[in-house]
């Protein structure tokens, strides 16, 4: 077996770009589910194959703002991060150097996942956002640039 099928076979599924295709927030007092960014968000997941992943995730109907606090506003309606990933069985953690809220970095984010040919489901866990009130956990799926 030469050297670049060797690192194929050890490379992360999780490798490549993935498309945002269904978001909801679920409570964890009510368990009700939300479509927090609107029905239709949009986001991608980048992961290298260095270990490096860039997550953006928008809410449905931005708009630009003009006044400061339409501006401020606009951060409700997202969630940026990247830094360096590691993946521990169905678990990545992700040690953020940059991100939309300044108190995530220097934080670990951890994430479960499943693959399940090109579609990815992501499970946040039980956490306060600063986007919404409460203990909540984000459901995410994504599919497969192709």
């Amino acid at each position: 077996m030469g050297l670049c099928a060797g690192a194929a076979a050890n490379e992360s599924p999780l490798v490549g770009a993935w498309k945002l295709v269904g978001y909801q927030v679920e409570s964890q007092d009510t368990r009700e589910k939300i479509p927090a960014m609107g029905s239709r968000p949009s986001g991608r997941v980048i992961f290298t194959a260095d270990h490096r992943v860039a997550f953006v995730l928008t809410g449905e109907g931005r708009k630009a703002g003009a006044s400061d606090a339409e501006k401020s506003a606009l951060l409700n309606t997202l969630v940026a991060y990247t830094g360096i990933e590691r993946v521990e069985g169905n678990q990545w953690c992700t040690e953020v150097d940059s991100a939309w809220n300044p108190a995530w970095v220097g934080t670990v984010q951890c994430r479960d996942f499943q693959v399940r040919g090109d579609t990815l489901e992501v499970l946040t866990p039980w956490r306060q956002m600063p986007n919404w009130p409460g203990t909540t956990r984000s459901i995410i799926t994504f599919e497969r640039d192709k």
